[in-house]
């Protein structure tokens, strides 16, 4: 259903058509048809939607929709997609929400969820804590395979994902088992016998990107959460996994664009959050880039005995740019997906030098036969050759350098990307192009 049929049936009041063809929708997509409906509308097809439908759409909106849709809901209604909420969905929604929607949606929730919801809220910023969800399916090692199978079918409903169980003893994670291995075995056998105890988990203040990080190297459905006395405490699944990832890729993304980070959608943060945004590396690379005028200052003489000098400065600095965000776009690949640790830094090193070798050979042969066609001046285009590959070498050296040391020291590797490197490999073309042509023509 296209977005102008359902303002269609919205204006024309076939409420019970609509309610039929909104359940042919995935909840994902209800969400973004309504972005473009005004909040009277929104709210008259959320409450056409069933109550597991409401909640799974009311996670995917955006927060302002958010806010529209619990300010325009009945204290009933807002309780009612609530207790179809899974916990770390709602713990998401709370933390993007103002004080007095917080307190409302809140007040929707029995004691025990309240008290679930602020433990997890307890947890730093960034952590597994912080992203984990506290519904699992736990098993005891003395159940048969069919009195686990038997609460798989009790509680299962309620919780995000059965295809894997955790078996636990006294709090302590001690095991897991599939539901393929529950399915496929003899009702009688106990889970001590068939549970795994050879298992993955990650610390409740690990860092985020390294539980995304195991699940997806592993191929995990979710993985399980333990305190610092191995207590399973939750576990934290694929979908929140992706979700992240998209997180963090965008931040990195940002940050590669010299852009202070930011979790609104586009449309949604003001122009002047974004120039706020953008300020900050733009005027810090204005004022690094302030070194490459003083030493073209500094040659001012040479420029003036031989003006075509200057023709050469834009193609050299690009080409240095280029070849830096290269290098250092492939090592910030290489970091984030850890196929590149710090201890690689020399072989990395000494692989991109062999590559700017060949590749700044390459450029200074083409661009000497067309210095040679157009000035008919072999010395300017072997000095010009020698400054390319010099340039290439360093851009791919600084390239590839920075984002490891970065990483090492405990900072985004994101950050020693495009702008940065530029800006460095500028300043150091330029000095090297002088002091080349000045040697080479004795200005």
């Amino acid at each position: 259903m296209t977005e102008e049929q359902m303002l269609e049936l919205l204006e024309e009041r076939k409420y019970k058509e609509l309610k039929t063809e909104l359940e042919n929708l995935y909840p994902v997509d209800i969400a973004q048809i309504l972005e473009e409906f005004n909040e009277k509308q929104r709210i008259i097809v959320f409450r056409l939607l069933t109550k597991e439908e409401a909640a799974e759409t009311f996670t995917y909106m955006s927060s302002e929709m958010q806010e529209d849709l619990v300010n325009g809901l009945t204290d009933a209604e807002i309780e009612e997609f609530m207790e179809e909420m899974y916990l770390d969905d709602m713990v998401d929604v709370l933390e993007e929400m103002p004080a007095n929607v917080v307190d409302r949606l809140l007040m929707a929730t029995d004691e025990e969820t309240r008290k679930q919801i602020n433990t997890l809220l307890q947890y730093p910023e960034d952590s597994a804590g912080s992203i984990m969800n506290v519904e699992y399916i736990g098993l005891r090692k003395e159940m048969t395979v069919a009195d686990a199978i038997l609460k798989i079918r009790q509680v299962g409903i309620n919780k995000e994902t059965i295809y894997t169980c955790y078996v636990t003893e006294k709090r302590k994670l001690i095991g897991v088992v599939d539901v393929k291995d529950l399915l496929t075995t003899g009702e009688n056998r106990l889970i001590e016998e068939i549970m795994e105890t050879n298992m993955l988990y990650v610390n409740t203040h690990d860092d985020q990107e390294e539980v995304v990080s195991m699940i997806n190297k592993y191929g995990l459905i979710a993985i399980p959460v333990v305190d610092h006395e191995m207590c399973m405490v939750g576990i934290v699944t694929v979908d929140d996994a992706m979700s992240v990832l998209q997180e963090e890729t965008t931040e990195d993304m940002s940050v590669m664009a010299g852009i202070a980070p930011n979790e609104e959608p586009y449309f949604e943060t003001s122009v002047w959050q974004h120039a706020k945004s953008r300020f900050p590396w733009l005027l810090f690379l204005m004022l690094s880039a302030t070194v490459t005028g003083l030493i073209l200052g500094h040659f001012e003489g040479a420029l003036a005995v031989m003006p075509v000098l200057n023709t050469f400065v834009p193609m050299l600095t690009g080409t240095g740019g280029n070849c830096g965000s290269q290098s250092s776009t492939l090592i910030i690949r290489g970091l984030a997906v850890d196929e590149i640790e710090f201890k690689d830094i020399f072989k990395v090193v000494f692989k991109e030098v062999r590559i700017a070798l060949i590749v700044g050979f390459l450029l200074a042969v083409v661009n000497g036969i067309r210095i040679i066609l157009m000035y008919q001046n072999p010395m300017l285009a072997f000095a010009v050759g020698i400054t390319l590959m010099c340039t290439v070498l360093l851009a791919k050296t600084i390239g590839c350098m920075l984002p490891l040391v970065a990483k090492k020291c405990g900072l985004d590797p994101a950050i020693m990307a495009a702008p940065l490197i530029t800006t460095l490999v500028d300043t150091g073309t330029i000095l090297v192009y002088f002091t080349i042509v000045t040697r080479i023509f004795g200005i």
